[in-house]
């Protein structure tokens, strides 16, 4: 590791928080201010974060320093950082590709990760004498060489369009030919031109390749331009069967743009506009294309099941990971953001090398862009509900396991059909109401869930142990008096001191029923008598479970809590 003289930032170190590791103090003085990337390792050895920055010793010294506002992932974080490595680098440009390169090597648990990126599939013009059209599952040009377009993270709009490119441009299918003397069935289907057999010159057949790269990069209007050039060729010299299939061809391409939407009647206009959405623990982007003033492409990214992150992280993965899959000449000129981050330049400067033109990552001004990024998130928040679906389905199916999984972490002596989950609202003290929601078999069981509106809070009163005490206490007595049916567990909102205080209340009232707290800022679940909490893996879909009820309980506490507020505005 490269030292440097940090004599100008030491006097950061006395802002520290007091209860730092001594080990990681000696570390952080003489860290160098240079470009690079760094690495926190926990008491076990792992990677739990990886990083870049301009300047190593500044970047990591402001992980360290008192914060009254830290993200909840940096208050969980911080604390456990055991020892802190780092690669030092020339430029910034560097540090941006090893640490997108160390990220992919390693997963650390609290970077924003794209969910299976490396599947994403791509058009690849395979370099022959002859080029064909195939699809790759990665961006591997050792193992295919060609020209390569893409990703696709739909693959069914990828085959879509490959259908429409062989249908409309006459192109190889097959490696090798399959007769020696005579074309195969496509040729005579009029699906193939028969290089193998040389019934199309090199250069004529090359002309069509351009054509199709022109169409994969969204320049349909530059190709119709060509082609009808062309049909007018062809007609001229009197080729009237070629100049038909040209203005076949030209046909099926316009009917194609009429599907593109126009956003801008400049036909100069290349951007791109990224919207993130998150719901609980799901993540999802989304990237609406825009060439030559059209909407060309939606493409939506799921990420890596993760603690409680920021918008910006989620965003930065977004430009590292899927605009290092983009080559170069598909990079747009401008890139929109639903919000600033904090060092644009690095990509910036990054892109702009890549495209060889400057490349600006900019927010909506102007009401067109706006509407765009409306678009975009829109699109991403869709997303969202499909990947919540999904998880659903998922999670009705294996139930079983789920369930059996829960009762073994938290040494359940049931099987867990039935769970309820209770949480607090208020806006400092005011409309204090709670909400009890009801999952049977992973499932939302509506009929059963309840609104408590609190009784002994005053107005103004901030009690939230006092507030979940009291809930329960109404729920214990419906089960002691009423006689209705006990849950198999309950999950309450909160952390050690919210579980002990309902506990307390069962106890008094001869229940013995399952009862844990699940702590939002660590996702930690907390059982009785118990000093260490269990800790559900990050993509556990145990802890999905507990956050999608966790989730539901929070929406239903909110939702009542908005309609007293709005009844007591009207008042």
């Amino acid at each position: 590791m490269l030292l440097a003289n940090n004599v100008a930032d030491k006097k950061l170190i006395i802002k520290y928080n007091i209860n730092m590791n001594e080990n990681i103090k000696k570390q952080l003085e003489i860290i160098p201010n240079s470009p690079g990337s760094y690495q926190f390792y926990d008491k076990n050895g792992e990677i739990i974060y990886i990083g870049k920055a301009k300047n190593l010793h500044r970047r990591v010294s402001s992980y360290f320093l008192n914060k009254k506002n830290a993200s909840p992932k940096l208050m969980v974080m911080v604390p456990q950082i055991a020892d802190i490595k780092y690669i030092v680098v020339d430029t910034e440009i560097e540090s941006l590709i090893l640490e997108s390169q160390l990220i992919k090597k390693h997963k650390p648990k609290y970077n924003v990760l794209l969910k299976d990126d490396k599947k994403f599939p791509y058009f690849v013009v395979t370099k022959e004498e002859y080029p064909r059209i195939i699809v790759a599952r990665k961006a591997n040009k050792n193992f295919i060489k060609g020209r390569y377009f893409g990703p696709y993270t739909d693959a069914r709009a990828m085959h879509a369009t490959l259908e429409i490119l062989q249908k409309i441009f006459p192109l190889k299918k097959c490696r090798t030919p399959k007769f020696n003397s005579r074309p195969c069935l496509y040729y005579d289907m009029g699906q193939c031109m028969a290089p193998c057999q040389k019934l199309v010159s090199e250069e004529e057949y090359g002309k069509i390749i351009k054509n199709v790269e022109l169409f994969l990069q969204g320049r349909q209007k530059e190709l119709l331009k060509i082609l009808k050039e062309k049909m007018k060729e062809y007609s001229k010299s009197m080729e009237y069967e070629k100049a038909g299939k040209m203005r076949d061809a030209i046909s099926d391409i316009e009917k194609t743009l009429e599907k593109q939407k126009v956003v801008a009647e400049n036909k100069n206009i290349d951007e791109d506009y990224l919207s993130v959405a998150k719901t609980g623990s799901l993540y999802s982007a989304c990237v609406i294309e825009i060439r030559e003033g059209r909407l060309i492409a939606k493409k939506d990214f799921e990420f890596n099941k993760h603690f409680e992150s920021d918008e910006e992280d989620v965003i930065e993965s977004v430009l590292r990971d899927y605009y290092a899959l983009l080559p170069d000449k598909n990079i747009p000129k401008k890139i929109f953001l639903t919000q600033k981050i904090n060092d644009p330049e690095i990509y910036t400067k990054w892109l702009s090398q890549r495209l060889k033109e400057n490349v600006k990552i900019l927010t909506p001004a102007t009401k067109k862009q706006k509407e765009i990024m409306e678009l975009a998130q829109k699109n991403a928040q869709m997303n969202i509900e499909k990947m919540r679906l999904k998880e659903i389905v998922e999670m009705q199916n294996n139930y079983n396991e789920i369930g059996s999984y829960v009762a073994e972490k938290l040494n359940l002596k049931i099987f867990p059909h039935l769970i309820e989950c209770y949480d607090i609202s208020h806006i400092q003290g005011t409309n204090t109401v709670a909400s009890g929601v009801c999952f049977e078999n992973g499932e939302p069981k509506k009929s059963l869930y309840r609104r408590y509106k609190l009784k002994t809070i005053e107005k103004g009163e901030v009690d939230d142990f006092k507030s979940m005490r009291e809930i329960l206490t109404r729920r214990f007595k419906r089960i002691t008096q009423k006689g209705e049916k006990a849950p198999d567990l309950i999950i309450i909102d909160g952390g050690k001191g919210q579980l002990s205080s309902v506990i307390d209340v069962m106890r008094s009232m001869n229940l013995n029923l399952n009862i844990v707290s699940l702590a939002k800022r660590e996702e930690e679940v907390f059982l009785p008598n118990k000093k260490e909490p269990v800790i559900f893996p990050l993509n556990s879909p145990a802890l999905h479970l507990f956050q999608r009820i966790r989730d539901e309980a929070h929406r239903f506490a909110i939702t009542y809590h908005r309609k007293l507020r709005s009844k007591n505005t009207l008042k």
